[in-house]
């Protein structure tokens, strides 16, 4: 606990320290990290196939997921996408000290409100090594200190993964305990009691997991439980564009969590498209579950799926599993999604502007998307870099968690000389309070 304890304490100097160190460091930082992610792909493939070989008896045996061990293994072209993520997030404009607003209280007394990092955070997150990368480019681009705990499944990669990144902080003179490691579940039960030390937790994982670290600390946690997505093909579709994004949705890659798990059909086209929508998915290996309705209409055209069951509407299956209901109009969708759902991402497939614009103030979800796939809920493919994660509660962020996510702001009031009394009693002096446009 002592040793965990200055772990914890010299992330927070770290922290402290690079609020004075220049922009440009951290940025080379993270050029000398997206480089040696590529020099070194041989290397960081060899870990991580000493976690896939480790893992694969655990599957066998059902003690982890065919969708954890997905999430799990590395290849060159995720390896490029990795070093393409953090050049994203290098090429981000500093977001630190920005200028929110500027306030004249009186002349020669003005209020500034500045973007500043949120501190110490840590983030604990399951099976997939990427993010780290992720999580260490996001903390340092927003000049946070960061402490990961990977799942112990991805030890290795995450080893090698760490010291590139702590590496690259160390050659450009930025304290190397900005990013730390820690590795043991017991670390993870006494760091919830730290909230002396620690601004902020990111939780990614299974719903109880989340859950459990939200009961268990008095750290602010930001997070979700799980992502239960949703595509609704209303009545007046394009059914050419349903077919595909309904597809993409599922099987572009179903073990994430802005994978659709339940596809909804109004009951008007639901014999026209749910045939054929069912035969693509099962050449794809997909197993669907439909309530009676669906089953009866695909029966009808000699295509036999199980009865979805009541845990089904509202199950993360992160796999090659789709449950599907038709509903009677998109009212019933719209309420069966804030029902069923996790306020992660939905999506409304119609041709029909209000209807869509409908759907999307109704629904009570961090994105709503029309006539697109749910994988596109995404930091990268938001334009952010990249994500420490998505959250889908209301307070201080919403949705894929980016560099916006990372920050919070100081006030910064500059005098001459001005004393509140002043201000006060029979002759006191009047505020401006007048908006200027200047930056701090």
């Amino acid at each position: 606990m002592n040793d965990l304890r200055q772990k914890v304490s010299s992330s927070k100097m770290a922290f402290l320290k690079t609020a004075s160190i220049e922009a440009q460091q951290r940025s080379n930082a993270l050029k000398r990290i997206a480089d040696e992610l590529i020099a070194k792909t041989p290397q960081i493939l060899a870990a991580n196939e000493k976690d896939l070989e480790a893992t694969k008896p655990l599957v066998e045996k059902g003690e982890i997921s065919e969708a954890l061990f997905k999430r799990l293994k590395l290849s060159e072209s995720k390896i490029r996408d990795m070093a393409v993520g953090v050049q994203s997030v290098e090429e981000l404009a500093n977001p630190v000290g920005k200028t929110l607003s500027c306030l004249e209280l009186d002349r020669g007394l003005e209020l500034f409100q500045i973007t500043v990092p949120i501190g110490v955070i840590c983030t604990i997150f399951e099976s997939r090594p990427d993010a780290l990368i992720q999580i260490s480019s996001l903390c340092i681009k927003s000049a946070n200190a960061v402490i990961l705990k990977g799942g112990t499944e991805a030890q290795n990669s995450n080893q090698i993964l760490a010291t590139i990144v702590r590496d690259a902080l160390r050659e450009n003179n930025l304290p190397v305990d900005l990013v730390q490691l820690i590795e043991t579940r017991e670390d993870v039960k006494n760091i919830l009691t730290m909230d002396d030390l620690i601004d902020l937790i990111v939780p990614r994982g299974s719903n109880e997991f989340v859950s459990f670290i939200q009961k268990n600390t008095n750290i602010p946690v930001l997070g979700h439980a799980s992502g239960i997505c949703h595509e609704y093909v209303a009545q007046d579709a394009d059914l050419n564009k349903a077919y595909s994004i309904c597809f993409d949705a599922k099987v572009q890659y179903p073990a994430v969590c802005n994978a659709m798990e339940t596809l909804l059909v109004d009951e008007a086209i639901s014999e026209q498209f749910l045939p054929e929508m069912a035969k693509k998915y099962l050449d794809a290996g997909v197993e669907l579950r439909g309530d009676q309705r669906v089953v009866a209409v695909l029966q009808a055209h000699d295509i036999d799926i199980k009865e979805a069951s009541e845990e089904d509407w509202t199950y993360e299956y992160n796999d090659l599993i789709l449950s599907i209901k038709i509903v009677g109009d998109m009212n019933e969708a719209i309420d069966f999604i804030n029902r069923c759902g996790s306020a992660h991402t939905d999506g409304i497939i119609t041709e029909n502007k209000e209807k869509a614009l409908a759907f999307i103030t109704r629904v009570d979800s961090s994105s709503v998307v029309w006539n697109a796939s749910t994988r596109f809920s995404d930091g990268y493919r938001y334009g952010k870099g990249a994500e420490v994660g998505i959250a889908t509660g209301k307070i201080h962020t919403r949705g894929p968690a980016g560099i916006d996510s990372l920050l919070t702001y100081k006030y910064v009031l500059v005098g001459d000389g001005h004393v509140v009394a002043n201000y006060s009693g029979n002759d006191a002096r009047k505020f401006t309070h007048r908006k200027l446009e200047k930056s701090w």
